[in-house]
């Protein structure tokens, strides 16, 4: 299959995981004819699980803004612009990078939110809470549990399923990441993770949530499209939500449907810039 004629892809993960948390979905896009850029978050790049863990000194102190202008770099240096897809914190990073124009088309799989949405259920800020604890660790580089990425990431499977997940997928915290985002919910004009709502000529834009996710509930899906919506901006926000489903949208049993579903919206509304 000719990759020339199809639209690059770039995608972003979140919070404790690497590149490596996009397999399913960057070889079932691959094999669709895209070419996928799945880059590492600075400090994470193209390292193993096991390297990070060892030594996660290079996480610490890194923010948001700094991931953000990472992502930015690189996708300027593609040929074209690429459909944008982030998945939890890479979410956040999804819609900053859509506030900054960079992409024909994004998809916030089970995003946090950006600076002025308030809705914060309980649970999602019990997922938060190993690190907001410690405010003197702002710039650390937490692990996180087995416990916890069993209540974050797999609380659709037995606890030894979970921990094996945790043994392949899990790395350290970020922590100044969840600082900036928790504080940003509260000052929509100055916070780290601001985007202009109102913004007319932003391309379309997906978010997408499991009914069961206790880091972003629907309830946080939900207020972050009627933040966009509510501004009568004639600029493209669809939602989707999917039962029975957990934060780990991207590879719980049954990501192909969503996959698929993703990257058919992406494609048929991705917005072709004259002369492209």
């Amino acid at each position: 299959m000719n990759t020339t004629t199809k639209t690059p892809i770039v995608l972003i993960h979140g919070l404790w995981m690497t590149p490596k948390s996009w397999n399913t979905w960057a070889d079932r896009f691959r094999a669709a004819g895209h070419q996928v850029i799945v880059p590492g978050w600075p400090g994470i790049d193209d390292r193993s699980v096991e390297d990070i863990r060892t030594n996660p000194a290079a996480l610490k102190g890194i923010g948001l803004k700094q991931i953000a202008d990472n992502y930015e770099r690189i996708i300027r240096e593609l040929p074209e612009k690429p459909i944008i897809m982030g998945h939890s914190f890479g979410g956040v990073i999804t819609q900053m990078l859509a506030d900054r124009g960079l992409g024909v088309a994004y998809v916030g799989v089970a995003p946090g939110q950006t600076a002025g949405v308030t809705a914060l259920p309980i649970s999602t800020l019990w997922t938060g809470t190993p690190i907001l604890a410690n405010p003197f660790g702002r710039n650390g580089a937490k692990p996180l549990s087995k416990r916890h990425f069993h209540f974050t990431f797999g609380n659709d499977l037995p606890r030894e399923e979970s921990d094996k997940l945790w043994d392949e997928f899990a790395v350290n915290s970020y922590n100044r990441v969840f600082f900036e985002g928790v504080l940003s919910v509260l000052n929509e004009k100055g916070g780290v993770t601001h985007v202009d709502y109102a913004r007319t000529d932003r391309a379309p834009l997906l978010i997408i949530t499991g009914e069961i996710d206790h880091v972003v509930p629907p309830a946080i899906g939900e207020a972050i499209v009627k933040k966009y919506r509510s501004t009568g901006s004639p600029a493209i926000v669809d939602y989707k939500t999917y039962a029975g489903r957990t934060h780990r949208l991207v590879s719980q049993d049954g990501w192909e449907e969503i996959a698929d579903y993703a990257l058919e919206w992406a494609t048929s509304h991705a917005v072709v810039e004259a002369g492209k």
